[in-house]
């Protein structure tokens, strides 16, 4: 049974590929985070190592080991550390090694390389020569949030597969009817994840994850109504935090633009399609406070940021001159 929820189409082009033995021995599958590559990933892996005839069952032994991480035939590659910037062009060659070897307990060799997009330009080109002639029993999935950050030459030889946010009340039915949640919770998780729903799911069985949101938008409150001396204070702890833990301040950022757009959204008498249903009030105010010109040229600053901390940027610069331009 595949894991993966919202995604019908994908499903049914693997099962198609995978029952006329034509499934391709590499694919990249792109999509926003939490969207479920991981998911559909590790489904595959069973798919191509299952025992029954409905693969992937779930219930088979070769299913069970995929799905705890203990089959020695499949295997996840990633950072090897938050601190690591890139995926290492040693891990490349070891999985290339991996893979001249028979399957030890499967009929196939599956190897996962989560957050793809973040291979050394070395690693890439490494990794090329397995792509170009795999083994038989040897299939690659490479997972990525963003295509335009792998090399064309990596993503011309596997099959793209592209997973899309599901819409919101899809994403609202999923969490009432499998995760038994009741309408207004499920509501707000399904308009945060943006149709993300690994994200919605981790929420709703993670309270912390509500928590620390709840954190973010109280120092976010507290910051656009303080002083540049207060700001400046922010954006340096921001940026210390950044050289250590890269994806807590790019949540950040991400709850900022989404704070700023149900702004835009509520100055545009829009307010019913609004993310922070569960600040409606404080939104309110601070939207009677600004002009529509204001939030716009924020929400601009907010939307280049990522982009430049992705570069050379310095971290704290950016950061301090995006929460000096806050109005």
């Amino acid at each position: 049974m595949w894991q993966v929820l919202g995604q019908p189409k994908v499903i049914r082009l693997l099962e198609r590929s995978i029952q006329a033995g034509s499934l391709p021995h590499a694919h990249a599958f792109v999509g926003p985070p939490h969207v479920g590559k991981l998911t559909l990933a590790v489904n595959l892996a069973q798919a191509v190592n299952c025992g029954s005839d409905g693969a992937p069952c779930g219930d088979c032994s070769p299913c069970r080991r995929i799905a705890a991480g203990k089959h020695a035939d499949v295997q996840i590659l990633d950072l090897l550390s938050p601190e690591v910037k890139g995926i290492g062009i040693d891990q490349i060659r070891d999985l290339q090694n991996a893979t001249f070897l028979p399957p030890y307990e499967g009929r196939s060799k599956v190897f996962i390389l989560d957050n793809a997009d973040l291979l050394s330009h070395e690693a890439a080109n490494c990794l090329l020569k397995t792509l170009e002639e795999p083994p038989p029993t040897v299939h690659l999935i490479l997972l990525t949030a963003s295509r335009s950050r792998l090399l064309p030459t990596v993503l011309s030889r596997c099959q793209e597969v592209a997973l899309r946010p599901v819409p919101l009340n899809t994403a609202r039915d999923i969490l009432v009817r499998d995760c038994g949640l009741p309408c207004d919770k499920a509501d707000l998780l399904s308009r945060l994840s943006g149709g993300c729903i690994g994200w919605a799911i981790s929420a709703s069985r993670d309270d912390s994850i509500l928590k620390e949101r709840q954190q973010r938008i109280a120092t976010f409150i507290d910051i656009s109504s303080g002083g540049p001396s207060q700001r400046l204070a922010y954006a340096a702890e921001l940026a210390a935090q950044f050289g250590k833990a890269r994806d807590r301040v790019s949540e950040t950022l991400s709850s900022w633009l989404q704070w700023w757009h149900d702004l835009l959204l509520i100055k545009a008498g829009n307010e019913q399609y609004i993310t922070n249903i569960d600040h409606q009030t404080v939104l309110r105010g601070q939207a009677d406070r600004l002009t529509i010109k204001q939030i716009q040229q924020f929400v601009r600053h907010l939307r280049v940021v990522p982009r430049q901390l992705e570069g050379n940027v310095n971290p704290r610069l950016a950061l301090e001159v995006l929460l000096l331009r806050m109005p």
